[in-house]
């Protein structure tokens, strides 16, 4: 199968000054924070706080840079599902020409609801239940990207049940450290992703003649969050020669599925851009002669979508500085869950530049000083920032949790029963609510009580 994908009419800017974040559209004009041309107060004023607001032209952007590093190559672009499953988000990136990675039956479904075409989804996640194949097998997606033993077997029998023939990529673990965060390591040995290369030879031959299965491809996803080339390098180097010896078991290979994981820049470390990732893929994909799919999540939407929170009160301890913030761990969760770094900014700021980058560098110029950012909810762990210098602010100014548009959202919870935010895009100096706050109501909604 030949893939096309559409380049996007975009009209490119940068945001000048903004070191480190020329790649969004989120900028400051005449002190004000703006996202794609809107202010971002003025959607604060309609919708409240806490609230992501997401660029539709960085998204744009990002995924337009994809397109032209892997030009010349058969590539599928997957977008990672699981970093963004807005339907409004997805809607935009099919237009774009985008396929989809999936790892759950109910993201499969956002998937087609957003109108995505079966033949342009691939399936992932190492525990897919059997309602989960059949409703996969049913639809009619590219392939499974196959973690076991177990779940070959439940994929052939299913398949069998049908009548058809499942296509398949067998998921490798080639033992590469990526080094990135442990929670986000998934290539190394020790973890439950992937199989072992011998192990995976075997089941490629024992699908050789079947009337159920195919193995199409084989896919590797070491982490996330990777900000150095050389890993994908040494996997796809371990790929390339598993491919050969597949083929001359018989075994039809024509895809190599790359995974995800391209890092972003969070606001230190500069992240490679796209082309210096496809620099090590080209001569590899060139020489075994495959289709390339890729899955990126983060790199297309991580800084594309801030949250904008409003501080409920500044609270002075002896040990302490701490602004209270309206959004809470349950709205973001991923500095508690892997201590990351989010850079934070006032929405409303007419200090020049040079403070905040001599904030972001650890200095304390004249008016900020050293603060704790914390939610409500009832734990210490409740947190978006610890001794960050910031200015001095005040009860009701509102403040940017930048980097916020991939894991955010969808790793919300309603933990202390706390309603989940609503979110927002902008696009060419407009916007539209794309999820409404939910409600009390919505959070009892699925309950009944029994007399």
């Amino acid at each position: 199968m030949h893939f096309v994908v559409h380049p996007v009419n975009l009209r490119l800017r940068s945001a000048a000054g903004e070191r480190g974040f020329v790649l969004d559209f989120f900028e400051y004009r005449n002190a004000e924070l703006h996202a794609d041309g809107v202010p971002v107060s003025s959607i604060i004023n309609e919708v409240d706080t806490p609230c992501y607001i997401y660029s539709l032209a960085t998204i744009k952007h990002h995924y337009q840079q994809l397109v032209e590093a892997f030009e010349g190559l058969d590539t599928l672009i997957c977008f990672s599902i699981k970093a963004n499953w807005n339907l409004s988000i997805l809607s935009e990136l099919i237009s774009m020409g985008a396929g989809f990675d999936v790892v759950s039956g109910g993201e499969l479904y956002r998937a087609l609801e957003a109108g995505a075409e079966a033949g342009k989804i691939v399936y992932a996640g190492v525990g897919k239940t059997r309602s989960e194949i059949d409703y996969a097998l049913s639809a009619g997606i590219l392939m499974f990207n196959v973690e076991s033993e177990g779940e070959l077997e439940a994929i052939r029998d299913a398949a069998a049940s049908r009548n058809m023939k499942a296509r398949v990529a067998l998921r490798i673990n080639p033992d590469v450290d990526p080094h990135t965060h442990e929670r986000i390591t998934t290539g190394k040995a020790e973890t439950k992703f992937g199989l072992d290369p011998q192990t995976a030879l075997e089941l490629a031959g024992s699908t050789v003649g079947s009337a159920s299965l195919e193995v199409i491809g084989v896919h590797s996803h070491i982490g996330s969050q990777i900000t150095h080339v050389e890993p994908y390098g040494q996997t796809l180097e371990r790929l390339a020669d598993m491919i050969g010896q597949m083929r001359q078991m018989g075994v039809p290979v024509r895809y190599l599925n790359a995974g995800g994981g391209f890092g972003i820049d969070y606001g230190h470390a500069k992240a490679p851009l796209a082309s210096r990732y496809a620099e090590v893929f080209r001569p590899i994909l060139n020489r075994v002669g495959c289709s390339l799919i890729i899955e990126p999540g983060r790199f297309i939407v991580g800084n594309a979508g801030i949250l904008a929170t409003r501080i409920l009160y500044v609270k002075k301890t002896p040990a302490k500085h701490f602004y209270i913030v309206d959004a809470a761990m349950n709205d973001l969760i991923r500095p508690s869950l892997y201590d990351a770094y989010h850079r934070i900014w006032p929405v409303l700021c007419a200090l020049p530049d040079q403070i905040r980058v001599s904030c972001e560098e650890g200095e304390i110029p004249h008016g900020c000083r050293r603060v704790d950012v914390v939610g409500p909810v009832c734990e210490s762990g409740d947190y978006f920032a610890r001794h960050r210098v910031l200015p001095e602010l005040k009860q009701g100014d509102l403040l940017s949790i930048f980097s916020a548009g991939a894991y955010g959202m969808v790793m919300a919870s309603n933990y202390n029963s706390r309603p989940r935010p609503p979110e927002v895009l902008a696009f060419n100096g407009a916007y539209r609510l794309i999820r409404r706050r939910e409600t009390y109501e919505d959070l009892v909604k699925p309950e009944r009580v029994r007399y």
